[in-house]
């Protein structure tokens, strides 16, 4: 009987934990999943000898984890000038919703703020070095020491980068709004929509909402965003709910209360909301179907 490798059991413990850091980097899980495949192949392209010098290997993994994700962040911003459309982060249901190839726990991502479409929209108006700096400190708590190692400044410079994106959050951030009211407000406007009500509509918006949909080129969407009540109500109104065979349903959408859009027993949208009391402020409508592959068929 072969015995299990106490080594190789710490260091596959670490995968949940650079799944999360990296998803929360990117806002992508396909680009999240490479990052950790490309961590691990680094991890094991090293000699015996020279993983045994490591002392502490996840912090090791996660060193190569962010400094890789710093890297694509450089990148990114020139690949989604080319993208067709709006590019928004990728929506996350409840684990327990996740699609069935993708059950492991070690896969899946933890719901709190940090991964609120809302937050993770901010993070993509930081630069690279303010998003690794402010994620890795103010979310996963490690030391302006160690991040320093990441992005390659001083520590005094990261805490400086983590400040500037503080600011940034609490320029955007609204309000905190109780998650029962938000369902609440969801569920209003879900109803007003299947009944193509654009007055209840818009009385669930605030005047100065906006609504984005990502259709990645693949699928129709709005090619720019939709600004103001009326013109967002007028909208989805417009919009062909219900079809046959369409259904909406309130799901938990990246973990505040949204709406999963069905198709014939699959996902083809996912629309994630901002509140502030009582009004909607944004909706993010993904509808590009790469996006949606972690959600249940």
């Amino acid at each position: 009987m072969t015995t299990p490798d106490p080594g190789l059991s710490a260091i596959m413990g670490e995968r949940r934990q650079l799944i999360n850091v990296a998803y929360r980097l990117l806002g992508s899980l396909a680009d999240a999943e490479d990052v950790v495949q490309e961590t691990y192949a680094r991890w094991y392209a090293m000699t015996p000898a020279q993983r045994e010098a490591i002392v502490s290997p996840g912090a090791w993994l996660t060193t190569v984890a962010g400094r890789v994700c710093l890297d694509l962040l450089g990148s990114a911003r020139a690949r989604r000038e080319r993208y067709v459309g709006e590019w928004i982060p990728e929506p996350l249901p409840e684990p327990a919703e996740w699609a069935g190839g993708r059950a492991d726990p070690a896969e899946r991502i933890t719901l709190d703020e940090s991964v609120t479409m809302a937050f993770l929209v901010v993070l993509e108006s930081m630069t690279p070095a303010e998003r690794v700096a402010f994620v890795l400190h103010d979310v996963f708590r490690y030391s302006f020491a160690e991040v320093a190692g990441i992005v390659g400044r001083t520590p005094a410079a990261c805490r400086q980068l983590a400040s500037s994106a503080r600011r940034r959050l609490r320029v955007t951030r609204s309000p905190a709004t109780p998650v029962a009211r938000r369902a609440r407000v969801v569920r209003d406007f879900k109803r007003a929509w299947e009944a193509k009500d654009i007055d209840a509509l818009i009385g669930l918006l605030a005047a100065d909402a906006t609504a984005t949909g990502d259709g990645g080129g693949l699928v129709s969407a709005a090619p720019h965003p939709v600004e103001g009540a009326e013109p967002i109500a007028r909208f989805f109104a417009g919009l062909v709910v219900p079809a046959p065979g369409l259904t909406i349903l309130e799901r938990t959408v990246s973990g505040q209360p949204g709406l999963v859009a069905r198709l014939d027993g699959g996902t083809v949208g996912v629309l994630a909301f901002d509140v502030a009391g009582d009004r909607i402020t944004r909706i993010w409508a993904v509808l590009n179907p790469d996006k949606l592959r972690t959600w249940s068929l």
